[in-house]
């Protein structure tokens, strides 16, 4: 006997009966057996790429057609919204929107029959592609159920049968049913012999066009099959006049009187969201574009303009309390040990447009930050249309590096493992340079890779000298002089870093390495 089990992700359903208006406020619950198999019908359209019903389609929906299920229904309560809908050339109009809700309950649908193997396979994985059932707003998770596995708790929902009575605590109630197959089939028949009793074809000539014309728009009422007739639209059946849909059959059902009992709702638990270390975004434009993307030179006010919008979504007008995201704590105090979020903007294919964004915070990115970050629909750049922002990859640094190519290929130099790292963006001094001592160019960098929980390295500084770079950087730190941000000195280094032993990235030091700057990649060791 074939069992689905339907979740509701949104905690509702939401579903008129048949014969009745939205405003109403009534709720079909139970799913019609109607619904359910219009439902598998629309999803083989749309998720498998029918143009017609396979045969193994065809056997799966006569069958379950052919019997009345039985359900399983949760706890559940009756709820709605009332809104003002503007309607052109009319006044408002008062809508009333009505549901079941739900909470965390499933539902079994169980028929009473028997499915080939080919069948079973194709209802599992329609079940598997359901993604709403009832109005669109009615999100549903469908699995077929093994048929060892026990159904879930609940009250049963039973057809009427001959002769049985009322029980008390039970209601019964009327729905929509699927005519059995051969029932349609020799019903149809009747009919459209009525219908073409009129019209005989001749038997020693030709019929004609017009004859052929009659005949056909005789029929047009009726459905080929049972599986032509659910997937009639109402317009269609109501075009010729049927007062519910051909195929179909009212039904009775009995189930508890307090199956939709108005009481407090349940709410769904929102399930934990483990914290995660790394969060990569892509960048694109609505035109898709490579050259409307931002230059590597905009790292820095690129990387600001998101943390922007970050610290927006987080707050939308409100205290901000993240402190991975803000950088400080409770008290408005800046954190220590460089374990809060960097904002990195990355050229993974080297063409020398930014196309990600990598946010990594060794303290970990917990549900609140990486709600924000997965809001985060669009960010800006300069004298160019509005950047498209979607979420490429979450999880820790190891994670990122399995991602498939060309991505994981591109930020292997960023998080991989080596001895030897080398400046990709200028590391900019945090101080005041000094010819010798602990604030020389030297020992500013070994202050920073200690502070960032790195071990001392053997430092060479060179000339930044890829100046496509350098120059728009500068020019920015030169603007924000009038900031507190802004640093002593506005000039930028490139340093190869290397290490006694394999050191993991991402690795960002110096002024605004939390923004993109004095980012290094690993480098290849000579042979």
């Amino acid at each position: 006997m074939p069992t689905l089990l339907l979740r509701f992700p949104g905690g509702r359903y939401h579903a008129t009966p048949s014969g009745h208006h939205v405003n109403e406020g009534h709720i079909e619950w139970p799913p019609s057996p109607w619904r359910l198999l219009r439902a598998l019908l629309a999803c083989g359209y749309t998720t498998l790429g029918w143009t017609e019903v396979p045969p193994a389609g065809r056997r799966l929906i006569e069958t379950l057609a052919g019997v009345l299920p039985d359900y399983r229904l949760p706890p559940a309560s009756a709820a709605h919204s009332r809104h003002y809908m503007p309607i052109p050339g009319k006044n408002t109009t008062l809508v009333f929107d009505t549901w079941a809700n739900i909470g965390d309950g499933s539902l079994a649908v169980t028929w009473d029959t028997e499915l080939d193997p080919e069948a079973t396979e194709l209802l599992g994985t329609l079940a598997a592609n359901l993604n709403y059932l009832g109005r669109s707003e009615s999100w549903v998770e469908a699995q077929l159920l093994a048929p060892d596995e026990a159904l879930p708790q609940g009250d049963d929902c039973l057809p009427h049968q001959e002769g049985q009575g009322p029980k008390r605590g039970w209601e019964q109630i009327s729905t929509m049913a699927v005519e059995d197959p051969q029932t349609f089939q020799t019903w149809r028949d009747a009919q459209v012999d009525d219908a073409l009793a009129p019209y005989p074809l001749p038997e020693s000539k030709k019929p004609t066009k017009k004859l052929l014309k009659d005949r056909e728009k005789a029929c047009s009422p009726y459905p080929d099959d049972l599986i032509d007739a659910l997937q009639w639209d109402t317009a269609r059946w109501k075009q010729h006049r049927w007062s519910q849909a051909p195929g179909s059959r009212r039904v009775l059902y009995w189930r508890q009187d307090d199956a939709l009992d108005i009481a407090q709702p349940t709410r769904p638990t929102r399930p934990r969201i483990a914290p995660v270390q790394s969060m990569l975004l892509a960048l694109t434009t609505t035109s898709g574009r490579r050259g409307g993307l931002p230059t590597v030179a905009r790292t820095l006010p690129q990387a600001e303009l998101l943390h922007r919008s970050l610290i927006s979504h987080l707050g939308k007008g409100e205290h901000v309390d993240c402190p991975v995201l803000t950088g400080k704590d409770a008290d408005d105090r800046p954190l220590t040990g460089h374990q809060h979020a960097r904002i990195l903007p990355l050229d993974l294919d080297g063409d020398g447009y930014l196309d990600h964004i990598l946010i990594h915070a060794p303290m970990g990115l917990a549900a609140n930050a990486q709600a924000a970050i997965r809001s985060v629909r669009r960010t800006y750049t300069k004298g160019a249309a509005d950047l498209q922002v979607a979420l490429a990859a979450s999880g820790y640094p190891k994670d990122l590096l399995q991602i498939g190519e060309p991505i994981g290929q591109g930020l292997h130099p960023y998080l991989g493992s080596a001895r030897i790292w080398q400046s990709v963006t200028p590391f900019v001094p945090p101080r005041h340079l000094k010819r010798r001592g602990h604030n020389a160019l030297e020992g500013q960098i070994a202050a920073e890779l200690k502070t960032h929980g790195l071990p001392s390295a053997t430092i060479k500084v060179f000339p930044f000298t890829d100046e496509e770079k350098a120059r728009p950087l500068r020019h920015h730190i030169r603007v924000r002089r009038d900031t507190e941000k802004a640093p002593p000195i506005d000039c930028g280094f490139a340093v190869e870093l290397t290490f006694d032993e394999p050191q993991h990235g991402p690795i960002s030091l110096g002024y605004a390495s939390h923004f993109g700057l004095g980012l290094f990649a690993s480098a290849q060791e000579s042979p």
